[in-house]
Parts: structure tokens; sequence; C-alpha cells
């Protein structure tokens, strides 16, 4: 897959197509001993569980906006990281607080992020919804591994908002809550 944004080859990454959930009917019967009321499943056919070309380009996106971040202690990669977001992006953080544009956003990222710690996506929770006329909403999970330590202490839940226009995709919104302790005993970061 190549990425338009990019033009480079995207890495197969997890992603999870949702599925709607089977509708239920009530339907009324009439049988020899009376009216009955009963719970069908609606004939419909299952929906398959396949990679959507949407959910393929989110997931690479992710994966190049998160791969600068990771490396954002080098002012090339922190200025790549910068390009995936507008200028005038909102970044909602529970514990952080809002910032209203790109230029806060990064120093926020420089000052507290950049060679201080490392973004991991959780395995099997990013999901992909298309907006209509716009872009996407992806949500998922992610964790957060100190550099220096090499444990994973921080999970938190995340919701992207993307913008595609001129075949150029760019993220206008970010919410990232739900910041917690990972459950259990320490994350290992996966092995690379």
């Amino acid at each position: 897959t190549t990425s338009t944004w990019t033009g480079r080859s995207a890495p197969a990454a997890n992603t999870r197509a949702r599925r709607p959930a089977p509708s239920s009917a009530t339907s009324k019967t009439t049988t020899a001993t009376g009216p009955s009321t009963k719970e069908t499943r609606a004939a419909e056919p299952p929906a398959p569980d396949l990679p959507q070309p949407l959910s393929e380009t989110i997931a690479a996106l992710d994966s190049a906006v998160f791969d600068a971040f990771n490396r954002c202690a080098a002012p090339e990669q922190l200025a790549k990281h910068a390009s995936y977001f507008a200028e005038n992006v909102e970044f909602y953080h529970d514990t952080g607080g809002v910032t209203w544009n790109r230029a806060d956003m990064l120093a926020n990222t420089s000052r507290n992020a950049c060679g201080k710690f490392t973004r991991e996506l959780v395995p099997g929770s990013l999901a992909v919804f298309p907006i209509k006329d716009f872009g996407a909403i992806e949500q998922g999970s992610h964790r957060f591994c100190q550099t220096d330590a090499s444990k994973c202490e921080g999970l938190a839940d995340f919701t992207i908002l993307w913008r595609h226009s001129g075949g150029r995709w760019e993220i206008t919104r970010v919410l990232s809550y739900g910041h917690r302790p990972a459950a259990g005993s320490l994350l290992q970061p996966p092995s690379r």
C-alpha cells in the first residue's frame, strides 16, 4: 500500500474493521394456542472482516506520525512530526490541557515528550471510521514507554480526526484521554 501523504509504502498494521451489531426484530405470530411474541434476528448476511483501504491508509499514517514522534529529539524528526498536523490543530489532553495550534502543541511535545518516552499503539486497538466529504476518525489505545528505563508504564485512549483534502491527509483534532498506569506489572516495550 502506498500512502497518499508521503508516497512511500505503508507498513502492515494491526487494524480491525468494526461490524454493525446484528439487528433484532420482534415479530408476532399466531399459533394454535394463540398469539405469541418472539425475538428473531433479521435476515442479514454477516459483514465480512476484511481490510479496508481507508483503514490501511490511516494505520500507515499513524505509524509514520508516531515514528517521527518517537525520534523527535532530533530536530528533523520533530519537523517531520509537525508536518502531519494542521496549523490550527486542536489537541485535547486530559491531564495536560488544551492547545489550540500546531506551534503550541509542538512546544509541549518538545518539552514533555521528546527524548523522554515513546508511544506504542496497542495491537488490535485501532479502529477507523470514514467521515463523509471530510476524512476519517481514528480511535485506539496507546502506551508510553520511558526511553531511559525501557519500561512502559502509561496507557491511554486516543481519537484523531484526519482531513483529506487535495490528496493530502492532515490531523485537525486530537483527543488523548484516560491516561492511567498500565494494569498489573510493568509492560515491556515490544522487541524491535
